[in-house]
């Protein structure tokens, strides 16, 4: 299986270099750029179409190992309907995210879209039906997991698209997201080995972005951002991969006392990011969807940080609750993880406030 994946993670990576110079170009002869304002970090026009590579590299790369496995082993291809219901979620997304990136839409038609895009979930079976003891929850009827189901896919998406604000940082954060799931994956590769191929190609994908993102020359033509058909895609992604996580289907794999401390540990930052700049919006009676300067990148920027420094240590503190979490996993319960990775959180932003004080 690790031939395979190599595989994958190589091919959807040659897909990426060879594609974005070519989106690069189109984004030049058709002036479609990132343009700086009060809120944005750059000074300087960029090309904002680099998450249109994401999908297609991936999917690449998928379809060419399943078809070789298929045609090695003389098996049949099987497309499951959770698999249909997540790839016509994802094109849904994708969708909305080019036509965003090109001639902009609303928050409202947006938020729409990823409704609908996370409702292909639930009506194809797939939705959180055990919470596994996280505040002493444990099954849940579907009644209440499939609306939970759709809030939590729609949350992560936002949060991926929210905290796309410097060079690298969604990228990474998801990287890490989706090395998270592939570990965990071959852990279970019985069950898992189209997916772990799915994860390994989009992993690929950005690998070939973050190359262009972070060391790409804007006088050169050779920088761009992801835009919304990166960030939205990565965000449906890791929330079907946190699904699929979390529900306890016992015909795929075993009951998991660990199945929610995984997507819960893997997306904490981006996630807690979300909350935090939504109670500080709530709590100073701003418009909760008025966008500001108050996300944890923008906050350590304001104590003297560049880019890449911010970068690094959000980066950082991801790994710190992911290493935590893996070590209190076998002392702990869920609800115990969570509040120790909030206290994490929280001496952060406050080692930030002060740093902001004294900058």
């Amino acid at each position: 299986m690790t031939i395979y994946l190599l595989v994958a993670f190589l091919l959807s990576a040659i897909c990426g270099f060879v594609f974005t110079p070519m989106i690069l170009d189109f984004c030049k002869r058709k002036n479609l750029y990132d343009i700086p304002n009060a809120r944005k970090i750059h000074t300087i026009s960029v090309p904002r179409l680099g998450g249109t590579s994401f999908i297609p590299s991936m999917m690449t790369a998928f379809v060419v190992l399943i078809a070789f496995f298929a045609y090695s082993s003389e098996k049949h291809i099987q497309v499951n309907i959770w698999s249909m219901g997540f790839f016509l979620g994802l094109v849904i997304i994708f969708i909305v995210g080019i036509i965003d990136d090109i001639i902009g839409l609303n928050a409202t038609t947006k938020f729409i879209a990823q409704i609908a895009a996370a409702c292909m979930l639930p009506f194809v079976g797939l939705y959180v039906n055990n919470l596994y003891g996280l505040f002493g929850i444990y099954e849940i009827p579907y009644y209440i997991g499939i609306p939970l189901t759709v809030f939590a896919i729609v949350f992560i998406d936002n949060a991926i698209n929210l905290i796309d604000g410097i060079d690298g940082l969604a990228s990474g954060l998801s990287l890490i997201a989706l090395a998270g799931f592939l570990a965990y994956f071959i852990h279970y590769d019985v069950f898992m080995h189209s997916y772990s191929i799915l994860v390994a190609g989009l992993i690929g994908a950005l690998t070939a972005f973050m190359y262009f993102n972070l060391f790409g020359k804007t006088e050169r033509n050779t920088k761009l951002f992801m835009g919304d058909s990166g960030s939205l895609s990565l965000g449906f992604a890791l929330g079907f991969l946190s699904i699929k996580c979390a529900m306890n289907n016992t015909a795929i794999w075993p009951t998991r006392p660990e199945a929610i401390i995984v997507p819960m540990s893997l997306l904490f930052v981006p996630v807690a990011d979300v909350v935090r700049v939504t109670l500080y919006r709530l709590l100073h009676h701003r418009p909760l969807f008025l966008a500001d300067k108050n996300h944890i990148h923008h906050k350590l920027m304001q104590t003297g940080m560049n880019q890449h420094q911010a970068l690094a240590t959000i980066v950082a503190l991801a790994l710190l609750i992911d290493a935590v979490n893996y070590w209190m996993a076998g002392l702990t319960g869920s609800t115990w993880i969570l509040m120790a990775d909030i206290a994490i959180y929280c001496a952060a932003n406050g080692w930030m406030n002060i740093k902001k004080k004294t900058a």
